[in-house]
């Protein structure tokens, strides 16, 4: 009867460990470990070697299910910029200069949101098209994408 509390004990901590990493890992140790005190209460002789051959394969057997579960989610990393952002074309609707931000517009929403703070090394007029180049934290680096000037209808 005393294993049963050992394998409760090791289980809450190993939940607990899981609240302050947030891995993942210890949190199907932890439920485990659960499930071996749940076996040594309906298998109140179970040899102390059986009870930690037990665990090992509820261990391997709950981190595999996790690694397979986890390469069939999708990779969502909010906020972050991954590369298909480069590009894009906007409008300015705030001059921008290299000694001052200004604003851009796009009709679809980058990265969530559809007016942005963005910055240039060269001065980019209102009403002018210009394609980001970098995401920087919580603005966008934009360049001349050509020329052209926006008719106004178009804002």
């Amino acid at each position: 009867m005393t294993t049963l509390w050992w394998w409760c004990g090791l289980g809450l901590v190993l939940l607990c460990v899981e609240m302050l990493i947030g891995s993942l890992y210890f949190l199907w140790l932890g439920i485990a470990a659960l499930v071996m005190a749940v076996l040594c209460a309906i298998f109140n002789d179970m040899p102390l070697a059986l009870q930690a051959v037990n665990y090992a394969v509820l261990a391997a057997v709950a981190l595999a299910v996790m690694r397979k579960w986890e390469k069939h989610q999708p990779d969502h990393r909010v906020g972050q910029a991954q590369g298909e952002e480069i590009g894009r074309e906007g409008i300015v609707f705030v001059a921008i200069t290299p000694q001052q931000p200004g604003k851009i517009r796009f009709s679809p929403g980058v990265l969530g949101s559809r007016e942005w703070v963005a910055y240039a090394n060269i001065h980019i007029a209102e009403k002018q098209v210009a394609k980001v180049v970098a995401v920087e934290g919580n603005a966008l680096r934009v360049a001349p994408a050509s020329t052209s000037i926006i008719e106004s209808r178009e804002l």
